[in-house]
């Protein structure tokens, strides 16, 4: 699902986590909704145990068919938004995840919004449909074109704190800007294509002073390591987090 734009952003992001210590190429690594280009990214970086799924091979991304943290880290890129529920499919990377959840999609900004308004961006992706031949690359792989979900960060802390609130989390954040021209020369769009051009200096300019308008967007959800990170009104019983009475009102 990745285009080749996102590729560079991909393999940097891969790389300054493994520079932070969240990561190390010797991890189990599972990629949903993944091609050969997550692949190539991966190896490139360093990492040579990886489990690539897609949903044309059975395996759903809302649906793992992995116990809980089978693999030391789960990705995806550019494949939460054909989900359903990319919510959900966050939720299971995390479950079969032991160190950390990755995943790269678009920022829901401002300069986002307005692009999909003067129909320089999709609302709903039909030029994957349309790169497909018409029988898949929308909604679940299907011929339906799918909403593009954007996310931001608020909304991934939110998630996350609603599916394990007895744990406090890192997540971290990477913002870059990449106009997606292959995108648009998918779109036939002669004169977005020029325009994107024109506009770029201007929104190098502006994501820089303000990265968050930057289109490309990347988490990473590290796994708790209890006790350490349990919220401080629990504590860790012999069945796992429990009320630490004396932290609340009235004890």
């Amino acid at each position: 699902m990745t285009e080749p734009e996102r590729a560079g952003f991909y393999g940097r992001t891969l790389r300054r986590l493994l520079r932070d210590g969240v990561a190390d190429t010797a991890m189990s690594v599972l990629v949903v909704a993944g091609g050969e280009l997550d692949r190539e990214v991966l190896r490139a970086a360093g990492f040579h145990d990886v489990t690539l799924t897609n949903i044309a091979e059975g395996v759903d991304a809302e649906d793992l068919p992995y116990d809980d943290e089978s693999f030391d880290l789960a990705v995806v890129s550019a494949g939460l938004h054909h989900c359903r529920s990319p919510h959900r499919a966050l939720l299971e990377l995390y479950r079969v995840a032991r160190r950390a959840a990755v995943a790269l999609e678009a920022r829901d900004s401002a300069l986002l919004r307005l692009a999909s308004r003067i129909g320089v961006l999709e609302e709903y992706e039909l030029t994957a449909v349309a790169a497909n031949e018409f029988r898949g690359g929308g909604v679940r792989d299907t011929a339906v074109p799918n909403y593009v979900y954007r996310w931001t960060e608020r909304e991934v802390e939110k998630t996350i704190a609603s599916h394990a609130p007895h744990a406090r989390h890192r997540i971290l954040f990477f913002h870059e800007l990449e106009v997606p021209f292959s995108v648009l020369e998918l779109s036939g769009g002669a004169a977005r294509r020029v325009a994107a051009r024109l506009a770029l200096p201007a929104l190098r300019l502006l994501t820089k002073v303000a990265p968050s308008q930057a289109n490309l967007f990347a988490f990473a959800v590290v796994k708790p390591e209890l006790p350490r990170d349990l919220q401080p009104w629990l504590r860790l019983g012999d069945a796992g987090p429990e009320p630490e009475r004396r932290r609340f009102p009235g004890h």
